[in-house]
């Protein structure tokens, strides 16, 4: 099947304002009092913790790798529980590297020394670092040492192991990013916490937009606290784009992949929400809550990895995610799922 890939302008008008409403009515009022309980005392001990034993980033090594510098940088993360650059791993940056993006690769593990020889291949920039600051923070800190070597990028990915694919050709999905001009970029949008683009995977093309990416990234914090971390770096740089007057996109925007959840779909997700018209406005988390959706009818070429590990919202039919991933991809998502652990 052939899909064609249409951008989606970002719900500004969605604000921050109304995370509290927005969570509740996509969980059971038990669940999202749990979900409060975990928040507060995730945010409480964190803060503790980071006024008095800061975390430090450190970076063990830099080295250059040996694929050809071009003018689209993509910083790309990886961490696995030894280490290990799984064949998956390593095809995610040759595909990226084959979409004309120089590649950095920076780990917050040890890989292993022919782990390490072998992903120079496809990349211009390899970084080992501490785990600290997750994301955003290994993407600041790559950031910093790919300017200072390679000068400033016309585009900048920031991207992530953590998706299992991809299964469908990226080439025609970097393609519509580029027609968009210049600008910010991203596969999924949310609106949980605000408007947003998933930082799995966001370009930005284009003087403002570059500048305004690394801008974010150099202000970031460092935090324990996963929930302050995607507050400041996910949802904080897609509203810094909005302030700044940015145009965002998101391929997969909320209000068209909520036109193909069924009625009996949006019931299980959202049950106070029975119309399209109003689900569409409902925060749920794309990749999770309809990520047979997102694959099946809009040709998304990822599934996230924490769904198919853990599954974290208990959602059913999760254990059938096979069935939308060709059988040539199987081994390789296999692979990876069993070298990050159950």
């Amino acid at each position: 099947m052939t899909f064609r890939y249409t951008l989606s302008t970002l719900s500004a008008s969605v604000s921050s304002g109304d995370r509290w409403s927005h969570s509740l009515a996509t969980r059971a009022p038990a669940r999202f009092t749990q979900r409060v309980a975990e928040v507060l005392w995730e945010n409480s001990s964190a803060a503790f913790l980071d006024r008095f034993a800061p975390q430090q980033p450190e970076t063990f090594e830099a080295s250059e790798g040996q694929a050809p510098l071009t003018r689209s940088l993509a910083l790309y993360l990886h961490w696995s529980p030894d280490g290990r650059i799984s064949s998956m791993v390593r095809n995610q940056v040759r595909l990226w590297r084959e979409a004309g993006f120089g590649c950095a690769f920076i780990t917050n593990a040890n890989p292993p020394a022919a782990d390490w020889d072998a992903i120079a291949a496809d990349t211009v920039l390899r970084v080992r670092r501490a785990n600290v600051g997750r994301d955003f923070g290994a993407w600041r800190d790559a950031a910093t040492i790919a300017l200072e070597r390679f000068g400033r990028p016309r585009e900048l990915l920031l991207t992530n192991d953590s998706v299992l694919g991809p299964f469908l050709p990226l080439p025609p999905l970097v393609d519509a990013w580029r027609a968009g001009g210049d600008g910010f970029f991203g596969l999924t949008e949310s609106l949980g916490g605000g408007a947003h683009l998933q930082s799995y995977a966001l370009l930005g093309r284009g003087e403002v937009a570059v500048t305004e990416m690394l801008g974010h990234l150099r202000a970031l914090r460092d935090s324990r606290s996963k929930w302050q971390l995607v507050q400041r770096g996910e949802i904080g740089l897609s509203q810094r784009m909005l302030r700044a007057g940015v145009p965002c996109w998101a391929l997969f925007g909320q209000e068209r992949l909520a036109a193909f959840a069924d009625a009996a779909t949006r019931a299980r997700i959202a049950p106070r929400y029975s119309s399209a018209v109003a689900f569409a406005r409902v925060p749920f988390n794309p990749c999770r809550h309809l990520w047979r959706e997102l694959v099946e009818g809009m040709g998304y070429p990822y599934l996230k990895t924490e769904l198919i590990r853990r599954n974290p919202g208990k959602l059913p039919g999760v254990e059938n995610w096979r069935d939308v991933v060709p059988a040539a991809a199987l081994p390789m998502i296999e692979e990876h799922l069993a070298m990050m652990g159950p």
